[in-house]
């Protein structure tokens, strides 16, 4: 059963009545342009049919009901009271979300009652948090009507992540949750946060598969890459990395080398993958599929030996990958890091054998089984 229905289901089990309406909002994989986003930089994900349903109905006073289905877990809080963070970290994404739309619209206090249901594999990089978020926000705005746009619900929910839950995460995942396009990877400029389209190549299946390693980026390596970032930023006397040239990079590398290593191997990563990220664009309309396989496995390489964001599992996974694919596609780690997916672009007709080298030698080699999905690219956040 799909989430959307699940969540419809429960709803009438739980509340003991039907659901008004229900929304979807969709997970995502990066294709290239991993932690530019937070770098004013560039990204390339599409939004992915799996998500998160949130199924609600107005109730005539101010006391949000949220029931957690896939974990048996209940929230509830009032709108006409501060909203204090929960002792259960998925009922901070929703208070946060709430309370940053309250922030802009301080008459918003509309109660409800609120069931979902995911199909977004959690802490595996494919961003089941945006999808909640997306979908939290989306909610809001129907209930109480408010005048906000796809754009400014991908903001709110990236606020409630960076202040409220404290995963100090870019605009990237809120942004493909809300906006994602049928049929297409979406660059995001993630400064003017303008977004060009690209078909997802003809003859090609976008595969994801699970390591199954989770990780959890509320921990430190996550802000520590961050600070990191920051750090070599102001040494180049610039708002953000998204500002340097390769070639600036290459002319001050050995002097920020000396004064910060870290820094040096960080800002590396960044600006080589901003450059990365244009360059797959131009790859993918000219149908270049051995430049954009290059690209991904440079992006990979990159995130391994400089960024320092891959696991021994991961690293493995995107070998036999690249052995399945050969040269026509890519395979590269995708998300935050430290455990979660890897994401290929494959052709059609090695999907199959892809499946079958994994699961051969994976499992074998780690301990650990892989899960295998074969995603599209959907639309962002709509009512079902």
């Amino acid at each position: 059963m799909k989430p959307q229905q699940i969540s419809t289901q429960k709803f009438a089990e739980h509340y003991g009545y039907q659901a008004s309406q229900t929304v979807f909002a969709p997970g995502r994989v990066n294709i290239i342009g991993e932690h530019t986003d937070y770098n004013d930089g560039f990204v390339m994900p599409c939004a992915i049919n799996y998500g998160m349903a949130v199924s609600f109905s107005k109730r005539d006073d101010s006391i949000w009901r949220v029931y957690a289905i896939d974990i048996e877990q209940h929230d509830e809080f009032d709108l006409s009271q501060p909203i204090e963070p929960s002792k259960h970290k998925w009922a901070n994404y929703v208070r946060g979300v709430v309370k940053y739309i309250q922030a802009k619209y301080p008459e918003f206090k509309q109660g409800a009652d609120l069931a979902m249901a995911s199909d977004v594999p959690m802490s595996s990089g494919l961003s089941s948090s945006a999808a909640l978020e997306i979908s939290i926000g989306k909610t809001a705005q129907l209930l109480g009507e408010l005048p906000l746009n796809l754009t400014e619900i991908a903001l709110i929910g990236q606020e409630a992540e960076n202040k409220f839950v404290g995963a100090n995460c870019g605009n990237m995942d809120q942004l493909t949750s809300a906006l994602g396009q049928k049929d297409q990877l979406i660059m995001i400029d993630c400064r003017s946060l303008a977004i060009t389209p690209t078909p997802v190549p003809q003859g090609y299946s976008i595969a994801i598969i699970n390591s199954n390693v989770k990780h959890d980026l509320v921990t430190g390596e996550y802000n520590s890459r961050r600070k990191e970032c920051e750090f070599a930023a102001q040494f180049f006397g610039v708002k953000a990395l998204r500002d340097v040239t390769p070639e600036q990079f290459i002319e001050r590398a050995h002097e920020l080398q000396r004064e910060n290593q870290l820094a040096y191997q960080r800002a590396k990563h960044v600006i080589s993958e901003n450059h990365r990220v244009l360059e797959a664009v131009k790859a993918l309309k000219a149908n270049d599929m051995q430049k954009l396989g290059q690209l991904m496995a440079e992006s990979h390489n990159s995130m391994r030996d400089d960024f320092e964001i891959t696991i021994p599992e991961i690293d493995y996974l995107v070998e036999l990958a690249q052995v399945a694919i050969s040269k026509n596609g890519g395979a590269r780690m995708t998300g935050g890091g430290f455990g979660g997916c890897i994401v290929c672009l494959v052709p059609n007709d090695k999907v199959e054998h892809l499946r079958q080298i994994i699961a051969e030698n994976y499992e074998k080699q780690t301990g650990i089984k892989e899960t295998f999905h074969l995603c599209t690219a959907c639309d962002g956040v709509h009512l079902v």
